[in-house]
């Protein structure tokens, strides 16, 4: 099979761990069979110091022409610290996403048991948490118009917007994925206050029919939140709107002990992005010392959602639970007592892993 890939590393610790995603992306190729072509594309901070875009019309063109994007990270301290900025890395993730098409964000929550130990929460609590959040991507607050300020400066404003075909369509990703695990299905929203939320549940009502296996619930977000710490077994699939799911789409994270381990797939009308939900830490750039998993687990669900290659995807992520298994980690993970290993001395480990079974 012949694959097409855009590569975009980023900022930050993004080339790093991009490179061990790529390595390894390499191997299950030559492993399977597959006919691999990439190109390096510019996005966020490196973008804006190169060409003034954080998501520059070359890099918008190679993703089009591309099968699937893996994506590294953006966010530069310089930008943060600058209120003023006029242009901002993120601007670019979100001008892809729209440009893009990406309207499905999907990010599985599941445990490691040997990395319980680093949750947040209690160990019977966490122990087989296992559920997927499906996050609205392209519209609501972060994209709704007007927006902006008073010509004084003194008030300033947001619009969130949603349509009946933006909900449908993320609404039906959720019931189908609820369809292929436990049949559950939990819609977060904020109807007790929000138009756009009461519109929501609306449509999620009249779409239940359409799917007579499901268990359909519905949640305010708050609740949501809630129920995510004190019992995290409790969901199967979760869909709700672009902010809600940005907020508890991070708190899911770490329930897990970190957000190093966790991949994402953003489902698109032209292509998807395939990306690891943690930032940019720029801090750590440069170290060689940031966990790479999540890129890692990201190339795993590119090859299973963007090509339907299960077999390879499957490897991926049990050369991750061996890695795992076996303490070969970085210091951030890595059990009391034992060695940690650096960014590339993991990926080579699990890349060797796929070589060799």
């Amino acid at each position: 099979m012949k694959l097409k890939i855009a590569v975009l590393p980023g900022d930050g610790i993004g080339p790093e761990i991009m490179k061990q995603g790529l390595e390894v992306t390499k191997a299950i190729c030559e492993k399977f069979g597959h006919e691999l072509s990439y190109e390096y594309g510019i996005c966020g901070a490196q973008a804006i110091d190169q060409v003034g875009n954080p998501y520059p019309e070359e890099t918008h063109r190679l993703c089009m022409e591309s099968n699937a994007v893996l994506f590294g990270a953006v966010g530069d301290p310089k930008f943060d610290n600058n209120p003023s900025a006029k242009v901002r890395p993120e601007q670019g993730l979100l001008a892809m996403r729209k440009r893009l098409g990406l309207y499905a964000n999907i990010r599985p929550i599941t445990t490691f048991e040997s990395l319980i130990h680093k949750s947040p929460l209690k160990d019977e609590l966490v122990r087989g948490a296992d559920f997927m959040c499906i996050r609205e991507l392209t519209g609501g607050l972060y994209f709704g118009r007007p927006q902006g300020r008073s010509e004084d400066g003194t008030v300033a404003y947001d619009t969130c917007v949603y349509s009946r075909e933006e909900i449908e369509r993320i609404l039906k990703v959720g019931f189908e994925f609820a369809m292929k695990r436990r049949k559950k299905l939990t819609v977060v929203d904020k109807a007790n206050i929000l138009a756009t939320s009461r519109l929501w549940r609306e449509i999620a009502k009249g779409m239940e029919k359409e799917y007579p296996e499901v268990e359909v619930e519905y949640m305010f977000v708050d609740n949501a939140a809630m129920r995510m710490i004190q019992w995290p077994n409790y969901f199967d699939v979760i869909v709700t709107e672009n902010m809600f799911g940005d907020i508890l789409t991070d708190e899911a994270s770490v329930i897990t002990g970190s957000m190093g381990l966790l991949p994402s797939a953003s489902i698109g009308t032209y292509t998807s992005v395939f990306e690891p939900i943690h930032g940019s830490w720029p801090q750590a750039a440069g170290k060689n010392i940031a966990n790479p998993l999540a890129t890692i687990l990201s190339a795993a669900m590119m090859f299973d959602y963007a090509f339907n290659l299960k077999e390879e995807a499957t490897l991926i992520q049990e050369a991750v639970d061996a890695s795992m298994s076996q303490n070969i980690r970085t210091s951030d993970i890595q059990v009391e007592g034992e060695k940690g290993y650096s960014t590339s001395e993991v990926g080579e480990w699990i890349t060797a892993y796929i070589k060799n079974h």
